[in-house]
């Protein structure tokens, strides 16, 4: 079965505590381990990832569709493949240290498997199927919260998502205005420093917010502010 400081580092980090332990099990098995341990009659990750990379990509739609609500279906569809890519999900299950808990066949994992961006991916995804079958997709809602959609907001997609350069398209439709972004904070020991922005616009504060660099904090708050005046804006 899965490590028990897996389960317990699941339940500390993100809420998440599984009802079955063999899906998470099925989740975190690599098919060459199950080929070299035949006689456990193990079942290995591929199904999951199937499953997985469905949900993944209805829960990232489906944030981009309701966050988004300005931009074109051709945005849409390359800020999506920005997120639901090979990149960001093998970089989502590093973060949540799961290349710690996968389990490998010895070649696999001397040919340093563990580190493979393609393999985390999958394991990424077949995390996510096991979790939808197990609680249900407000469960990979909950875990994106937490893994994918901050990400999104701070702007660690801008070459397809520029919330100032939209910001500024926002507020200058009816003519020209002063948009300034000020660091008001700064926190956290010097290798995870936590910057803190505010945008205004003509001397009025519309937004902050946070970020790894100034200027993930300033598309943070870029976009809390075009947030809060879409909302106004549809009230």
């Amino acid at each position: 079965m899965v490590a028990s400081e897996f389960v317990s580092e699941l339940r500390q980090r993100y809420g998440i505590e599984f009802r079955d332990l063999a899906l998470l099990d099925e989740a975190f098995t690599h098919s060459s381990y199950v080929n070299e341990h035949k006689e456990l009659g193990l079942k290995d990750n591929e199904r999951l990832e199937f499953l997985g990379d469905a949900v993944l990509e209805l829960t990232v739609s489906d944030y981009l569709y309701r966050h988004f609500p300005d931009l074109p279906e051709g945005k849409l569809t390359r800020m999506r493949a920005a997120i639901v890519q090979t990149k960001s999900f093998s970089a989502f299950a590093k973060e949540a240290h799961f290349d710690q808990y996968i389990k490998l066949g010895k070649g696999e994992e001397n040919a340093g498997a563990r580190q493979r961006k393609t393999l985390l991916e999958d394991l990424f995804e077949a995390f996510n199927g096991a979790l939808y079958l197990d609680q249900g997709r407000e469960a990979n809602i909950h875990f994106a919260e937490q893994v994918i959609f901050p990400k999104i907001d701070a702007g660690e997609y801008a070459a397809n998502m520029d919330h100032k350069t939209a910001l500024q398209e926002f507020v200058q439709q009816n003519g020209e205005v002063l948009i300034a972004y000020r660091l008001v904070a700064e926190s956290g020991p010097a290798h995870d420093r936590q910057f803190k922005v505010e945008v205004t616009v003509d001397g009025e504060v519309l937004g902050t917010g946070l970020g790894k660099n100034k200027k993930a904090a300033e598309q943070a708050a870029a976009n809390d502010a075009l947030l809060r005046l879409q909302s106004n804006a549809s009230e």
